[in-house]
């Protein structure tokens, strides 16, 4: 089963790029409704690099337990019609609580420029999940990720950033 997300959003696609990659970036895009906590005793890394496993605690509202997740974090790149187009995959799976009995769990989001708009970013997110109770989690699943789709529209335009000049400026 498949839960799919096509939206065009206002940053450029390497601050995009940089957000999926941001452990913090993406409990935002959850907050206030799920919060993920790392399991790990030196928390969630500054940044998700391919081959991270991280296993996260997730609770509704910071307040009720709904299980722990493995997140296992890749990347690729590869190209269609408008470019080049990034790849940011999590193909963990739910360990405890009500997701658990899925057993396939393949996020995957891809991340390119806008048609036509260098300064905007063409955000496509696909979940597929599998599992004796797919089914009936599709619907929950497919709200959050409504869900989702509105805070990644809301925080998109802050997730550019200034780079640092080369020099200082003069006073």
């Amino acid at each position: 089963m498949r839960v799919l997300l096509k939206l065009v959003i206002d940053c450029d696609a390497d601050a995009a790029w940089r957000a999926v990659h941001s452990p913090r970036a993406v409990a935002e895009l959850y907050g206030p409704l799920m919060e993920l906590d790392p399991l790990v005793p030196n928390g969630l890394p500054t940044s998700w690099s391919p081959g991270d496993d991280v296993p996260v605690q997730l609770s509704a509202m910071g307040l009720v337990p709904m299980g722990r997740q493995l997140i296992h974090m890749s990347e690729r790149v590869t190209e269609d019609q408008h470019g080049t187009v990034r790849i940011f995959r999590d193909s963990g799976i739910p360990l405890t609580g009500p997701m658990s009995s899925l057993d396939v769990w393949d996020h995957q989001m891809a991340i390119s420029q806008a048609p036509g708009d260098p300064s905007r970013t063409l955000w496509r997110d696909r979940l597929v999940i599998g599992g004796p109770t797919a089914p009936a989690l599709w619907p929950v699943l497919w709200t959050v990720w409504q869900w989702r789709a509105a805070r990644i529209r809301a925080l998109a335009p802050t997730w550019a950033h200034d780079p640092e000049p080369d020099e200082p400026l003069a006073a």
